[in-house]
């Protein structure tokens, strides 16, 4: 440092936050930033040295901050010495709004009082919480199996304005928020511990940590396990039915059940995925579904069961396919199970519009002749059909009329009065309509077409074609 230093004329006194370089001086803005801050509010390590967390790299604000305070009571002690007022001011402001000890040290020993270490403005002295916080996120996450985590961070809302305040009072340029670094060191000394990794896209859990009430909270993110299921027999819904009498709260009509059927597809598949994962409750999701009175066959219609909350992740699925279809005793099977996220869900829904195969047995109230059948298969190859909401689902769908494709029909025929169908057709389009007319609501229809009664005996869905199939 050059002899300018021992000059007592204020016009020089700028120069104490200066440094000589090559004979010039440089203006050492960070620690002039920092000396105002403290100067105007006690700040915790974390909190001066978050303040310029974008500068440097391969050091932690904590780090940060103690070595601008440090700096900065080097300073004081070195205009301390020169008996400069400002450097026992400094040395103040360390000792209090710094809670720095070796500036209280430098105090206590040139016999100037310190006065009393005053608490961080912005996070109230919460960083000293950081070991408490991660034990109890530990404590909360030993009962799940995970193999990714995301700590989130709830803040108050007085905090984050006081923190905005903050930054706008300083100009800061180069922090980051308060709720990032307690997201980074949580999130890293829980990984150390648990040796899970941090996901920031799709985590299977979250923690949720708000540090100035000592809460943490899991947000358990679902288990989502697709696959097909084949319904071999008739009279099973595909999801649960609540009984229209009483909804569900059970009723002599249901014998207090509260359903309907006393057993659905989802119910079957549920009970042993939701026992193997020890979840809370599921959703079930499928590509379409189909009548209560009809069965699902050929290659199974895709579906995924979400677990919600499950504290076991990682089973095999294999032995929960062999439970299901044990315990289904031959109603239901399920098939090529796999781990799904969320976004299958979504492709799942949008499939309820494939294309379906269908088989259905019809009786004529008349004998049909070889040319009626080929020109019924003719008709129904490559036709459009108009179809208004079926009077049977119009009191859960609304009433509009839908336009539906048939790609192929071929007809097979059993007895004079009796016929198979194969239709190939778009998703959505009501079979049984097809073949009544559904009272005209459905344009055209198998009675109308052969000019003969018909009635649908048997419905079965041979196979769901998914996108690229």
């Amino acid at each position: 440092m050059g002899k300018n230093l021992g000059c007592r004329n204020k016009k020089h006194l700028k120069t104490r936050w200066h440094v000589q370089v090559k004979g010039g001086w440089f203006f050492t803005e960070i620690l002039e930033r920092a000396r105002k801050m403290l100067e105007k509010r006690p700040l915790c390590n974390h909190c001066l040295g978050r303040q310029f967390a974008l500068l440097g790299y391969g050091v932690d604000n904590k780090k940060r901050g103690d070595t601008l305070k440090l700096m900065l009571t080097m300073k004081g002690h070195q205009l301390a010495l020169l008996r400069e007022k400002a450097g026992v001011s400094l040395l103040k402001t360390m000792a209090t709004n710094g809670s720095f000890d070796m500036a209280a040290e430098i105090l206590r020993k040139t016999k100037k009082r310190a006065g009393k270490r005053r608490e961080c403005h912005l996070c109230e002295g919460q960083f000293k919480l950081l070991q408490e916080l991660v034990d109890s996120s530990v404590e909360k996450l030993q009962d799940y199996e995970y193999g990714t985590f995301l700590v989130g961070i709830e803040l108050p809302i007085k905090v984050e304005e006081r923190e905005d305040e903050f930054k706008a009072e300083f100009a800061v340029k180069h922090g980051e928020s308060m709720r990032n670094e307690f997201s980074r060191n949580i999130g890293k000394k829980l990984s150390e511990i648990t040796q899970k990794t941090a996901e920031y896209t799709k985590p299977e859990v979250v923690v949720l940590v708000n540090p100035f009430t000592k809460q943490v909270t899991l947000q358990v993110n679902p288990l989502h396990i697709m696959g097909k299921y084949k319904k071999l027999i008739r009279g099973i819904p595909q999801s649960k039915w609540l009984c229209s009498e009483c909804r569900g709260k059970g009723c002599p009509r249901c014998n207090g059940t509260g359903k309907t059927y006393s057993e659905s597809v989802e119910e079957i598949i549920a009970g042993p995925t939701l026992q193997k994962t020890r979840g809370e409750e599921t959703a079930f999701h499928a590509a379409g579904r189909e009548d209560v009175d009809a069965r699902m066959l050929g290659s199974g219609r895709p579906f995924i069961i979400e677990v919600k909350k499950p504290k076991k992740r990682f089973i095999n699925l294999q032995n929960l396919a062999r439970t299901i279809n044990k315990q289904a005793e031959g109603k239901v099977k399920v098939l090529n199970l796999c781990v799904a996220d969320r976004d299958m869900v979504r492709k799942l829904k949008k499939a309820e519009a494939a294309q379906k195969i269908y088989k259905v047995i019809v009786e004529f109230d008349r004998n049909i002749s070889d040319d009626e059948l080929e020109a019924l298969e003719k008709t129904l190859t490559n036709l459009g059909v108009h179809q208004q909401t079926p009077l049977r689902v119009l009191h859960r769908r609304a009433d509009r009329i839908r336009e539906k494709h048939i790609y192929t029909t071929k007809i097979k025929r059993l007895k004079p009065s009796r016929v198979e169908l194969r239709i190939r057709c778009q998703g959505g389009l009501y079979i049984k309509e097809l073949i009544t007319g559904d009272e005209g609501r459905t344009d055209p229809n198998v009675t109308k077409i052969v000019n003969a009664k018909a009635k649908p005996l048997e419905l079965d869905v041979l196979n769901v074609v998914m996108e690229g199939s």
